[in-house]
């Protein structure tokens, strides 16, 4: 397997997710090309709960090079688009946690992926409670340009 790194570059030889995708871990591989690796979440939370991640280390998507993050995209893709396609799945969930506030706790990028069957009772988004500001007030807070 090509890595597109150095396990031995600062941080990475402590990435769960490197060293699954150098070998050094077990895992259960869904997929993988030259520049991502798709694998079984430990956690079996979920059944087919997938997670999707560049072969070169980078935190989360605030730091990700766009032609990695465009490779990832592409992947998730794939792995999403066989689950309904080949696998009897109706659907999907794909979403990515970045920094501890979302929920991030590996660092590594990483997306989930997962498969879905209409009626299957799996928590799909968060509880979420009344917004405290207008959409003008965070429109003018969060537009670009």
């Amino acid at each position: 397997m090509r890595l597109w790194y150095s396990l031995k570059e600062e941080g990475v030889m402590d990435c769960v997710f490197c060293r699954i995708i150098a070998g050094e871990l077990p895992a259960y591989k869904i997929y993988e090309d030259d520049r991502v690796y798709a694998f079984l979440d430990a956690a079996h939370d979920v059944d087919g709960h997938t997670l999707v991640v560049p072969k070169r280390h980078c935190r989360n998507i605030l730091d990700c090079d766009p032609a990695e993050l465009a490779a990832v995209a592409r992947g998730v893709q794939t792995v999403s688009r066989h689950y309904v396609n080949d696998a009897g799945y109706d659907g999907a969930n794909v979403f990515s946690l970045t920094e501890p506030s979302a929920g991030q706790s590996v660092f590594h990028l990483h997306f989930h992926i997962f498969p879905r069957k209409n009626g299957d009772g799996v928590y799909d988004f968060p509880k979420l409670r009344a917004c405290r500001h207008s959409l003008e007030e965070m429109h003018e807070k969060l537009k670009i340009g």
